[in-house]
């Protein structure tokens, strides 16, 4: 098993940047602040992806791109200045003058598991790839080198936009581009489960690394075990799999061996909200840094385990841990 190989085996020549983008919905959050108010963030699943991605590729030749839809209301004005504060470049966002960004409200029982009222049904994230310019924007996709979506992605776009967005996948791929894919299960954005197993096997079948978490795997496909859903997902092709699964280690899937990899212990849950969100960033960025899938995944929990001890799905800076923090839980 070569543990060491990287995901671009080829660094980029000198002055050269690569580019990578995560496509989905990012919604305003509002949640209990603990003193018995509300307070308002902003989150999403691949955005809470792309920002931890962003802020731990720092300055390196890496430009991290968000493609979705917003609104031409203040909100969106909001969300937008933010995402640009956080490093992400905005130029394949598209303005939907007369939609809006979705809403969800979180719910938090007791030992800090949470659950959400949506308000998204008509939000702009759904016209991404219906709008006039949509089609210059998947054609400058498919130059990219990376293209990160999740189930959810897929759930909010319509037929058409899933057609579209399956051929870029082809036409970038062919170009060395890679493709991944968070399984991120919700049931109640898809109109029936075939539909939902139809379109996560035709996206599955392009990717080069599944991130999935088990629950949402046992959920859609049955699956009786982690180790049936590394068997499903090889049989597509997927070159490197990764099992998320709460508090018990994760399983990675590598050059056909399998690793076992221990989470961070947490001693007080807080908020479970982003948990597999951020270990995704986190283990995207230790991949794209040239690290192994094994120091990637430990990176992944590491991170996690930091942000289920604070409020909301987007840790504040003075918590995050650097890369260094980070390496040096690897060792």
């Amino acid at each position: 098993m070569n543990q060491n190989a990287p995901l671009f085996p080829n660094p980029p020549s000198i002055g050269v940047t690569r580019r990578l983008a995560a496509i989905g919905e990012c919604m305003i959050e509002i949640g209990g602040n603990g003193k018995g108010g509300l307070q308002q963030g902003m989150a999403g699943d691949t955005y809470n992806t792309i920002v931890y991605l962003a802020r731990l590729l720092g300055s390196s030749r890496w430009r991290v791109h968000y493609v979705t839809a917003m609104g031409e209301d203040p909100f969106s004005e909001r969300m937008l200045h933010q995402w640009q504060l956080e490093g992400i470049r905005c130029e394949l966002v598209a303005r939907i003058p007369d939609k809006n960004p979705g809403l969800y409200y979180i719910h938090l029982n007791e030992s800090g598991e949470r659950s959400f009222t949506y308000w998204r049904n008509d939000s702009a994230a759904r016209q991404c790839f219906e709008h006039p310019g949509a089609d210059a924007t998947l054609k400058e996709l498919e130059s990219f080198d990376l293209i990160y979506i999740s189930g959810i992605s897929l759930a909010i776009l319509p037929e058409t936009s899933r057609i579209k967005l399956l051929a870029t996948l082809d036409k970038m791929r062919a170009k060395g581009g890679k493709v991944v894919f968070d399984n991120n299960y919700r049931p109640n954005l898809w109109s029936s489960v075939d539909e939902a197993k139809r379109v996560y096997n035709q996206f599955l079948a392009k990717c080069d690394i599944a991130l999935l978490t088990l629950e949402d795997e046992q959920l859609l496909f049955n699956s009786p075990s982690a180790e049936h859903v590394l068997v499903r997902c090889a049989s597509l092709g997927i070159d490197e799999i990764v099992i998320k699964r709460g508090a018990e280690p994760c399983l990675v899937r590598f050059d056909h061996g399998v690793l076992s990899i221990p989470a961070e212990p947490v001693t007080k849950v807080v908020d479970t909200t982003a948990a597999g969100d951020s270990f995704s960033g986190a283990y995207l960025a230790a991949r794209l840094h040239g690290k192994s899938p094994r120091l990637a995944a430990k990176w992944g929990h590491k991170l996690a385990s930091t942000v289920i001890q604070h409020r909301g799905g987007i840790l504040a800076r003075k918590y995050m841990p650097d890369m260094l923090t980070l390496g040096e839980a690897t060792n």
